[in-house]
């Protein structure tokens, strides 16, 4: 199995002024992430600059900052085309069990359009506000039924503060907690459900495609008006779409059945593209001092090691510490940015974790059996 990789000395071969973080050892394993206290590079807080200055200076320098437009209009089109494509086989098959077996392209396709949704929210595909705002609409709202404002909203301040327990809703209470402290709160089911949350954890993804639809729906309340009716009526358009795609291929039984499986589908795939990143890595310590950009991104991300087919199966996710540092980065671009990180975060002793995708996964269950050990 792929172990994680830390860079943590600096050149000269000293060790990084601030304590070592919990990183993975000889045999793959790191202890749950814990609240630390913040750490700091060797210019962070320096008068007239940071220590990510001059790693932000060398990715515009090779112009991976610049948009990729056209890659990105290829995958829109092609994302189009294999969504049409489904629908067709829907629509030939019909009245048959087999059809059945479309509901995992169609989850695929749908998670490739989610990834487009999220990249347009970053500003990855151009620098038009206005465009990007579209394109989010058609890919969530419209073709997803996924408020993409309610994302956003979420998605934002979980950049902002990765890991931190009281300003990213990613760590937020709700069906999982992430520190003990959360879980001692726990209470009846909530309890029992947190004292296993460590293996329910992947089938509670199976919910999430819905959850998802039901959480945007819910935020119309918090859009101001004439966006809330512009992401009510897509969301509205999309159940309608699919609902009519499904109703006129097949009897109501079977295409509710469709419907479900296709759902849970793709909230396992979505869930399992987002699990890697931040799960058992560092959280921030409330009650200490801010970190800067560079230690608040790096020590709280994941990387995942792999080549083209990882990068397709979590939408370029794998390159987390590159995304959160440079959140417009197109897609394309990460790969080619990581080199330049890595070596920057080992030249200046700032950890730097890398792992293989099922090691993240371990990683992220055992820090989340952790959290429920006490209730246990």
């Amino acid at each position: 199995m792929p172990q994680a990789t830390t860079a943590t000395t600096d050149p000269s071969g000293a060790r990084s002024a601030t304590a070592a973080p919990p990183s993975p050892d000889t045999d793959g394993d790191r202890p749950a992430a814990q609240a630390v206290p913040a750490r700091r590079g060797p210019t962070e807080g320096a008068p007239g600059g940071s220590d990510f200055a001059p790693l932000l200076k060398a990715v515009k320098g090779q112009g991976l900052l610049d948009r990729r437009t056209g890659w990105y209009a290829a995958g829109i089109a092609g994302n189009a085309l294999g969504l049409a494509a489904v629908a067709t086989g829907i629509e030939l098959l019909g009245d048959t069990w087999w059809t059945l077996l479309l509901a995992v392209p169609l989850a695929v396709l749908w998670t490739r359009t989610a990834f487009l949704g999220h990249d347009a929210g970053h500003a990855q595909i151009t620098g038009n506000r206005r465009a990007s705002r579209i394109i989010g609409l058609v890919h969530g709202n419209l073709l997803l039924g996924m408020n993409e404002a309610w994302w956003n909203d979420k998605h934002v301040r979980h950049h902002a503060n990765p890991n931190h327990i009281d300003k990213d809703p990613d760590v937020g209470v709700g069906a999982l907690v992430w520190t003990q402290k959360q879980a001692a709160r726990r209470e009846g089911f909530a309890r029992w459900l947190t004292r296993h949350q460590a293996r329910l954890f992947f089938p509670l993804l199976l919910l999430e495609g819905i959850a998802l639809k039901v959480s945007g729906f819910q935020f119309l309340r918090r859009q101001p008006g004439r966006d809330a009716v512009v992401s009510g009526l897509l969301m509205a358009a999309h159940l309608a779409l699919w609902a009519t795609l499904f109703l006129t291929a097949m009897p109501v039984g079977k295409a509710v059945v469709f419907a479900l499986v296709l759902h849970a589908l793709f909230g396992l795939h979505l869930g399992m593209a987002f699990a890697p990143n931040h799960k058992g890595m560092e959280m921030p310590d409330p009650d200490g001092d801010r970190w800067g950009h560079l230690q608040r991104q790096v020590l709280t991300s994941r990387n995942v090691r792999g080549a083209v087919l990882t990068d397709w199966f979590l939408g370029g996710l794998n390159y987390q510490i590159e995304h959160h540092l440079f959140p417009s980065m197109p897609r394309p671009h990460l790969r080619l940015a990581q080199p330049l990180v890595r070596e920057y975060c080992r030249r200046i002793g700032m950890p730097y974790t890398e792992t293989g995708l099922v090691e993240s996964y371990r990683q992220g269950l055992s820090h989340m059996h952790e959290v429920g050990a006490p209730l246990r």
